[in-house]
């Protein structure tokens, strides 16, 4: 008896070693059709999401910039004030670092050791918007300026946005800033491509002033009332009619000195 179920077990214990031997070696069980065209469809509905999504930011986009150039109005550099190693274009929008200063006699209003230059006119609407393009220099400052600002000597108070009569942007040694007063900190909203243009607005009345990346109007600084505990005594109302303001500066010494800067012609069509 005791053999007999031995050998009962045995065969028993084979069958079952057989049978789990069998089903180990089975294929997974494949996906049928409806499941496999379910997973294909959400994963075109998230790239058509993405796409949307993409889509919308630039309508976005194109739309804030179409309504900021209806506060635009043409720019030109006035050469009265431009250092003497600054070369104005024709047409007065252009200008390039020349590396040699001009043998032309120093004017009263021009920067005589800071290379920077100022618009020709003030800002007289109630809302101004204008584009310079940055593309062909590694290192300068975008802003406004009263007509206040010194113009003689390399002091802060002939720097752009190192002093209460001016504000910018700058780039230097790659890092994006924005400065007024002496006091800085850094541009939100940078990505990771460098700055083609650079969008101002202001808004004088209310003492407001935006820099955008004007390729996607991302705004990179605002300055208002609301930012003055950062950069102090930053008035809720300007006092004085403002200019827009550029400046070369000098980048490390292992690269070139940069080149052109432009007032961009807008398009308000």
């Amino acid at each position: 008896m005791k053999l007999q179920l031995q050998l009962l077990y045995s065969s028993a214990h084979a069958s079952l070693s057989h049978y789990n031997l069998c089903d180990l070696s089975r294929s997974p069980k494949k996906p049928d059709a409806c499941e496999q065209e379910i997973r294909l469809n959400e994963e075109r509905f998230e790239g058509l999401l993405k796409t949307l999504s993409s889509i919308s930011k630039d309508l976005r986009a194109q739309l804030q910039r179409k309504t900021l150039l209806l506060d635009s109005s043409p720019m030109v550099i006035d050469r009265e004030t431009c250092h003497s190693q600054i070369a104005v274009t024709s047409e007065g929008r252009g200008m390039s670092f020349s590396g040699s200063a001009r043998s032309a006699p120093e004017r009263p209003l021009q920067f005589d050791r800071v290379c920077c230059a100022l618009g020709c006119s003030p800002l007289t609407a109630a809302q101004s918007y204008w584009e310079v393009d940055v593309r062909c220099c590694s290192a300068w400052a975008v802003g406004v300026a009263y007509a206040s600002l010194e113009r003689k000597g390399r002091e802060k108070g002939a720097k752009l946005g190192r002093n209460r009569n001016s504000w910018c942007v700058e780039l230097r040694n790659g890092h994006l800033s924005a400065w007024h007063n002496d006091r800085n900190v850094a541009c939100q909203g940078v990505g990771q491509m460098p700055l083609g243009k650079v969008g101002v607005w202001v808004n004088y009345e209310k003492g407001q002033l935006v820099f955008y990346d004007a390729d996607t109007m991302v705004v990179l600084q605002r300055f208002s009332a609301a930012v003055t505990p950062v950069f102090d005594r930053v008035h809720h109302q300007f006092t004085e009619p403002l200019y827009p303001a550029i400046r070369f500066l000098r980048p490390p010494e292992n690269q070139m000195w940069p080149n052109h800067l432009e007032l961009c012609h807008l398009n308000t069509a």
